[in-house]
């Protein structure tokens, strides 16, 4: 069964359960991939994936599935790696989360602030310190207005600046896991 560029669990479920060689390339932070993930999932992080593309290509001989949390990183890995030669790569659907809503196994680990979780609050910080230091130096309620303007254009180009900032910290780095390019086959009860 060939599979669609995107994938939805039942399709994944179905592949796996086949025993179809597939590789899970897991494109969140190190930090999310450690504190929830498919089993025998990859872990590149998707500002690592343009330095690694060339070892992709050669190394991933199998269907390739994109996951990160939501679809939108995977989105970006997919159009990084649509000039290498990765003729059969798939995007999971809803990614990792709808992967738990539909009560899939998944392998837990310590549990850390998801990449958007840390924007959202960083964002908040930043607003809420310069709001009450404006009261102090009425200037600083300027930090606040820039915080909201770069929020809007975030929205706006579904993209976030802070958030890749934050994934290049030590906290949301790669810490144990080394990616090997193998097939994986997964048994899915």
């Amino acid at each position: 069964m060939e599979l669609p560029l995107m994938v939805n669990v039942q399709q994944l479920k179905q592949q796996l359960q086949a025993g179809n060689d597939l590789v899970l390339l897991d494109v969140r932070t190190a930090a999310e991939f450690e504190s929830v993930h498919i089993d025998g999932s990859l872990n590149v992080v998707l500002d690592q994936i343009e330095q690694q593309r060339q070892q992709l290509s050669e190394s991933l001989k199998h269907p390739v599935v994109l996951v990160c949390r939501s679809g939108n990183r995977a989105r970006q890995a997919a159009a990084l790696l649509q000039h290498v030669n990765l003729p059969n790569l798939h995007i999971l659907e809803g990614g990792i989360q709808a992967w738990q809503a539909a009560n899939e196994p998944v392998k837990q680990g310590r549990q850390r602030w998801a990449l958007d979780r840390q924007v959202r609050g960083l964002a908040g910080s930043i607003v809420l310190a310069s709001m009450l230091g404006s009261l102090l130096w009425p200037p600083l309620r300027w930090v606040a207005a820039f915080m909201g303007a770069g929020l809007t254009y975030s929205a706006l180009t579904d993209s976030c600046a802070m958030g890749m900032l934050l994934s290049k910290l030590p906290y949301n780095r790669q810490t144990t896991c080394q990616p090997s390019f193998t097939p994986i086959q997964n048994e899915v009860a």
